[in-house]
């Protein structure tokens, strides 16, 4: 935690001035999440970055708990949400592991732009489904790079043990929503712009 942490602190300020890369697909997910989502619900975003998608979606529900490794990441998330008058945002440093969250007590998850940065997206999947409430969903935007490219794979790997790049993990869309089914969730809206884009997906933990 503590070198990818480090990596996302660097880039925090470069980060937080770069605009939206796809802001019409952005704001289709934005407008398909709000379509779930709840004045009463209680939510948990991991990986949250600087906090712009807390920010937009804290006034559709009760509560968002917005966790990141990132502390300055954290710092301008808290900075925005203050100036936005946002005031049911809680802003913690930590990773989903981390939290004690008991089983089955949020409505809603979003883990956006994460799970390819994680060590084992299944084991996080399935952490998820736990402390969803029947019902609940689990919002993603995932990057799904098929490791074809053996030399950009190699690169990749190459500066993450360096501490120079971040974990990225390679997987297909398929065994994306694969980890998702066999983590006993339903696929409730699956969407991609277009093949090298992020897959959108809204999976559903059954009643």
């Amino acid at each position: 935690m503590a070198q990818s942490a480090k990596f996302w602190d660097i880039i925090a300020k470069f980060y937080a001035k770069q605009p939206v890369a796809d802001e019409a697909s952005y704001q289709k997910k934005l407008a398909v999440t709000r379509e779930y989502l709840r004045p009463d619900m209680e939510v948990l975003e991991f990986g949250c970055g600087t906090g712009s998608t807390a920010i937009v979606h804290a006034p559709y529900v009760k509560h968002i708990q917005a966790v990141d490794i990132s502390a300055k990441m954290l710092k301008i998330a808290q900075g925005k949400a203050t100036a936005s008058n946002i005031t049911n945002i809680t802003f913690t440093q930590s990773t989903l592991d981390q939290l004690d969250i008991p089983d089955q007590s949020l409505d809603v998850v979003l883990g956006l732009s994460i799970l390819h940065l994680l060590e084992d997206k299944a084991a996080t999947i399935a952490q998820v489904h736990k402390i969803l409430k029947p019902g609940g969903i689990f919002v993603t935007s995932t990057t799904c790079l098929d490791g074809s490219n053996q030399l950009f794979q190699r690169i990749m790997s190459i500066g993450t043990a360096l501490g120079i790049l971040p974990l990225i993990k390679f997987f297909t869309v398929q065994e994306l929503v694969d980890s998702f089914t066999q983590s006993g969730f339903e696929i409730d809206h699956q969407w991609q712009p277009s093949p090298d884009k992020a897959v959108f997906i809204i999976a559903k933990k059954p009643m």
